[in-house]
């Protein structure tokens, strides 16, 4: 009798059912949307058991159509979105309310206040993860206080508290009948409230988020069995957990550090494995678990999240409407040979790593009339590849792993161009799979060696096949230009909606920093104006540089090159003054990516908000005595 493992990926618009054979190949899959609630501005949620009723019938349903019984399936996997909180009642299987979306930024306020308590510097270094609203444990807090008599329940045990892949299986496992209350490592990892190295819930955290112990899932490996099921087709081992982008690095096969996946698709997550040994970032990335097999160590690693990829071609579609489909764009973008010298930064909200600047805006630069709706499509493809080289070098500077290759899937993968694109900019080999729903693939993956339907990781990697491969092309001297002309590019993105660099003293020291690096800019990009008053601007450039420099060294004892030389030759209006604030601007550029991507990242990291405070009086005291 042949077997199957089965894989349960549930998403954030649909779950699905998918069935693999031996050799990962898809057999049949079944898949139901579920609704969007948005009951207020910012709030995103799920009905909970709209997604169990969903996967009652999807499970069924892809036995079906394999045309197989349950005694076929040799184990089932589950992947899902992560961060997404239920709270359930325990005897009943109630939900308390609807799912909380992992989008969901209700607790904004909260995390805000979370920031100026003690102790809030210390979350990151516990659990990896910096205070965002993206993460489970603030809206645990929220439910706790916006519902009567809830926390008692809870702390009684009463009320349960998982993520979607908790809440499945307890429900399969029997749910108020026995049901089994578990989460895996990746899981827990983006809760913020399990400690990174001991893979425990951790007591501080549980403090500091105040959240009743008696509420949360046993944590378990991401690979073993934890029940069998009951309900819906009774009789399946469940023997895996992941959280989806952790799948996809499983079902991608990324089991040695320095292995990565891109998934391409609205927005990308990268994730590079960093080994058995967490790596704290200070390069904007996330630090995360990446799976643990069995009794096994954990492997580790890091998370660089893109906001805008598949979107902007989208808005290329829709906004613009330059192209009719968004397969359409590669065809317009191969009308030209490069992008005429024109860039678009996407940064629609605010930028995401390795850059982490909220007020930034979208920019598209070095427009001339020589550009036309084929340099644009093809800036906008680009637009992916230097975002990917981007999080690529600052996870090469937080593990000290450099990238070898890169495996990539979802939906833009299907475009050649931007792919050889990416390999260009990398420098690296770009590969994609065969299969391309690697998210079930690992969950699948996780599962059948779990119960020894594939031997080991060795067994699953001769699975994996390559239907695509792009090898680097690019001349070495013009990816550096380019690459130099994208980052100028991306400059010109920050302080859009930031307030005047003004500052009052007590301003946080990262933002008075941040302020005196966009003024900065601004004033190189102001002395390129051949109408402007250069002796005035040089002089407020000169002036500002020795008093942040002096501010920075004395207070922050931060290493500051040595602008003094060139500032002085700056101001000789001259061809010498002239290539003095080329080599000026050069050298500040590169101060300033460093300290915003350095420094100030651990500053935040390190540092409680009101040090911070406190730095930043001490900075603005310092800064305006060299400015008088």
């Amino acid at each position: 009798m042949q077997h199957y493992v089965m894989a349960v990926d549930q998403g954030t618009t649909s779950t699905r059912c998918i069935l693999f054979d031996a050799r990962g190949r898809l057999v049949s899959v079944a898949q139901r949307e579920h609704q969007q609630h948005f009951p207020r501005p910012g709030w995103v949620e799920h009905d909970a058991t709209e997604i169990w009723r969903n996967l009652g019938r999807i499970v069924p349903q892809a036995l079906a159509d394999a045309g197989i019984g349950a005694e076929q399936v040799a184990a089932l996997g589950i992947a899902n979105q992560r961060e997404t909180t239920v709270l359930w009642d325990r005897h009943t299987g109630v939900p308390v309310g609807r799912a909380i979306v992992w989008q969901d930024t209700r607790t904004d306020a909260m995390v805000e206040a979370l920031a100026r308590e003690p102790g809030a510097d210390r979350v990151r270094r516990l659990c990896g993860l910096p205070l965002a609203t993206y993460f489970s444990a603030p809206r645990i807090r929220w439910q706790l206080e916006h519902t009567p008599g809830l926390r008692e329940r809870a702390e009684r045990g009463d009320v349960l508290f998982g993520t979607i892949e908790s809440w499945l299986i307890w429900n399969l496992t029997g749910g108020p009948d026995g049901g089994v209350h578990v989460t895996d490592v990746t899981n827990a990892s983006r809760t913020m409230l399990m400690n990174l190295r001991t893979l425990s819930w951790d007591d501080e955290l549980l403090e500091f988020f105040d959240v009743p112990r008696a509420m949360l899932p046993e944590i378990r490996s991401s690979t073993e069995v934890y029940g069998t099921t009951s309900r819906v087709v009774p009789g399946i081992r469940i023997a895996a957990a992941l959280g989806d982008q952790q799948a996809a690095l499983f079902g991608q096969t990324c089991f040695a550090p320095g292995e990565a996946k891109c998934t391409y698709g609205t927005g990308s997550f990268l994730l590079l494995n960093t080994g058995t040994t967490p790596v704290l970032s200070t390069h904007g990335m996330l630090t995360t678990v990446g799976f643990r097999i069995g009794d096994e160590p954990a492997v580790y690693a890091l998370e660089g999240s893109i906001a805008v990829t598949g979107s902007l071609v989208q808005w290329f579609r829709d906004g613009l409407g330059l192209i009719g489909s968004a397969p359409e764009i590669e065809t317009l973008a191969r009308t030209v040979e490069d992008n005429g010298g024109c860039y678009i930064v996407p940064a629609f909200s605010g930028l995401f790593a390795p850059h982490w600047h909220s007020e930034a805006r979208g920019v598209i630069a070095g427009l001339t009339s020589y550009i036309t709706k084929g340099h644009l499509a093809r800036a906008v493809l680009e637009a992916t590849g230097w975002q990917t080289r981007e999080v690529v070098e600052a996870m090469n500077a937080d593990s000290g792993i450099a990238l070898s290759t890169l495996r990539v899937d979802g939906g833009m993968t299907a475009d050649n161009l931007l792919m050889q694109f990416v390999a260009d900019v990398l420098d690296v080999p770009v590969v994609r799979p065969m299969v391309a729903e690697t998210v079930s693939l690992g969950a699948a993956y996780a599962a059948g060696l779990s119960v020894g339907y594939w031997p080991d990781l060795e067994g699953l990697r001769r699975n994996w096949h390559r239907a695509g491969q792009w090898l680097p092309e690019m001349d070495p001297s013009r990816r550096e230009r380019e690459y130099a002309h994208w980052r100028q590019a991306v400059e010109l993105t920050f302080g859009w909606t930031r307030p005047s660099p003004a500052a009052t003293p007590g301003t946080d020291v990262t933002e008075l920093v941040q302020a005196d690096h966009r003024r900065m800019e601004e004033l190189f990009r102001e002395l390129r104006n051949d109408e402007a008053d250069r002796a005035a601007l040089a002089g407020e450039l000169v002036s500002l540089l020795t008093a942040h420099a002096t501010a920075a060294s004395r207070v922050l004892r931060a290493v500051v090159p040595d602008f003094a030389a060139d500032a002085r030759a700056a101001l000789d209006p001259g061809p010498e003054g002239e290539k003095a604030l080329l080599r000026l601007e050069s050298v500040v550029a590169e101060h300033i990516r460093a300290v915003e991507r350095g420094l100030l990242n651990e500053l935040r990291r390190t540092v409680s908000p009101a040090e911070r405070i406190g730095l930043g009086r001490a900075f603005a005291a310092e800064r305006a005595r060299r400015l008088r």
